[in-house]
């Protein structure tokens, strides 16, 4: 099996769809057959579509797979096997909608898609102790599909703890950490300036900064995720699994 990488996040919200989006056109760009695989999604579909809200913003609504190809412009950038209504962790949503959702299934089918894509990229739900299926958690499936693990984080005050315990809870489990993606980073508060250096002296790992783009509410999934793609440095983005490594 080709062996994936996982954009894992300290929480929900902290950016990892972006970050996906933005490594999976990344790759594409440099001529690999990237794919991003969400393992489930809740939340799916939503109550309401504002058509007042920003484009990215309603593309993301119907789906963290359909923001991945929308920022790619290709339907096969992305697929999720499951979808969930309630927006609770998977395990709590099938159990609120009356629905089976073994975890089984949920590996195979990220097995199969990883089998079949040169360098698959699999994005985590919430955070690492998020209940997938049965007694199994995000940080379960990583671990069984043998990936290496990007952690997405947020930028501002309180980052930090929750940062080195996603790492630490990455290292027990054996799981290979290449970096840190701090997304939205602006440097307005002296928490945010100072946090990088200190995430990479808690973590040991190579922390990256993702810029807010100027315009954000008028930007597309395109353009959120060329921010991410120009946002990181080549020394990160070289020590990326590709395919086979």
């Amino acid at each position: 099996m080709t062996r994936p990488l996982a954009v894992v996040g300290t929480g929900t919200g902290v950016g990892k769809t972006v970050v996906t989006a933005g490594l999976t056109r990344l790759f594409r760009e440099a001529g690999h057959e990237a794919r991003a695989i969400k393992p489930a999604q809740t939340g799916h579909p939503p109550d309401d579509v504002d058509e007042s809200q920003s484009s990215a913003r309603r593309t993301s609504l119907v789906g963290d797979a359909g923001f991945v190809a929308a920022a790619c412009d290709d339907p096969d950038a992305a697929t999720c096997p499951r979808y969930l209504e309630p927006a609770l962790a998977p395990r709590v949503a099938a159990e609120v909608a009356g629905e089976d959702l073994a975890y089984e299934p949920i590996r195979e089918a990220c097995e199969r898609e990883i089998a079949a894509t040169p360098v698959p990229i699999v994005e985590g739900i919430g955070g690492l102790r998020v209940p997938l299926a049965g007694d199994e958690e995000v940080i379960d499936l990583v671990a069984d599909l043998d990936a290496a693990a990007v952690v997405v984080t947020r930028s501002g005050l309180g980052t930090l703890n929750h940062t080195a315990l996603s790492v630490d809870a990455l290292e027990d489990r054996g799981i290979d950490v290449r970096g840190v993606v701090v997304n939205e980073y602006a440097g307005e508060t002296l928490a945010e300036r100072t946090n990088p250096d200190e995430l990479e002296r808690m973590t040991g790992y190579a922390v990256e900064t993702v810029p807010p783009l100027e315009d954000g509410d008028r930007a597309t999934p395109r353009d959120l995720a060329a921010g991410v793609a120009d946002a990181l440095s080549p020394a990160f983005r070289d020590r990326l699994p590709v395919g086979d490594d």
